[in-house]
């Protein structure tokens, strides 16, 4: 089945960027939020990351206008996912809500929509088990920013068929992205990966071997990391990544899945990271100086 039009569900980060690279590769595409103020956010979103891409001459500033109209916004959902033939849903990390959305979802989609999920942990199998449709549902696990990483993870489910495999990897090419198949599993392969070592750094934080700059310094400087574990840890919020930990701890019993304690203290303690009403992150708690 090729694929013309498209749903974002989620207007955060995610679901802004995933639109703005659906969009600009001339797809339409609807985007759903439960209020117009998020949408209305959304769109700001996407507008100052296409000043920037104009900026940086990869597209004219005509381009600009021409991918936002192709970006429809609406709090219906009947009205968002009718007609389309993906729905890749970027909604909270949350098992039953992302059950519950993609049954709703089925009631006003056609029945050839191929429901993708953009989740970073929680097994296709799972979500695909509240729907009549396992066989359309797909994991699309999009790296941040999308407008700028390259790779998908496309993440088969047990009942996930053939067809809508080869779909979901046509449409990541057209994207212009790299799109890698993956086997389901908790947190598949790239959040399984990186967790690993990201928990590990603060572990070795935790337990006095180096600080939290030096951390940061040296993973940018010795492995080419673009930004150091604690800097990433904040740009994707310290209660996501303890969701995360404690979903894959709790799927495999392994130790090394533990949330470490400081990163507990620190979320119990309203430091999330870079997020609204958040009162920082690692180096704001710590009073550190960032900075390379």
């Amino acid at each position: 089945m090729e694929i013309k039009k498209v749903c974002v569900l989620g207007t955060g980060l995610m679901g802004g960027g995933i639109a703005q690279v659906c969009s600009t590769a001339g797809f339409n595409v609807s985007i759903r939020d439960l209020e117009a103020k998020y949408i209305d956010a959304g769109f700001d979103s996407i507008r100052k990351s296409l000043s920037r891409f104009v900026k940086a001459q990869k597209i004219k500033q005509e381009d600009v206008e021409l991918i936002l109209s192709r970006i429809k916004g609406t709090t219906d959902l009947k009205e968002a996912v009718g007609g389309c033939d993906i729905v890749i849903e970027c909604i909270p990390e949350d098992l039953e809500l992302k059950r519950r959305v993609l049954r709703q979802v089925e009631d006003f989609s056609p029945k050839h929509t191929i429901l993708a999920s953009n989740t970073s942990a929680i097994m296709i199998t799972d979500i695909a088990s509240a729907t009549g449709r396992p066989e359309n549902v797909i994991g699309m696990h999009w790296s941040n920013p999308a407008p700028l990483m390259k790779s998908i993870e496309v993440v088969k489910g047990a009942l996930t068929s053939d067809g809508t495999c080869k779909s979901v990897m046509e449409f990541s090419f057209k994207l212009g992205k790299e799109p890698f198949l993956v086997n389901d599993g908790p947190g598949f392969f790239t959040t399984r990966y990186i967790n690993t070592y990201l928990a590990e750094a603060i572990r070795l934080f935790e337990s006095g071997v180096a600080g939290i700059k030096e951390i940061d310094q040296l993973s940018r400087l010795m492995y080419g990391w673009p930004m150091g574990p604690m800097e990433l840890l904040d740009m994707v919020g310290l209660d996501t990544f303890v969701h995360t930990l404690s979903y894959l701890y709790a799927e495999t019993g392994e130790l090394k899945f533990m949330p470490p304690l400081i990163l507990k203290k620190l979320v119990k303690s309203g430091y999330i990271g870079n997020k609204p009403a958040s009162k920082g992150g690692f180096y704001d708690y710590f009073k550190i100086e960032k900075g390379k």
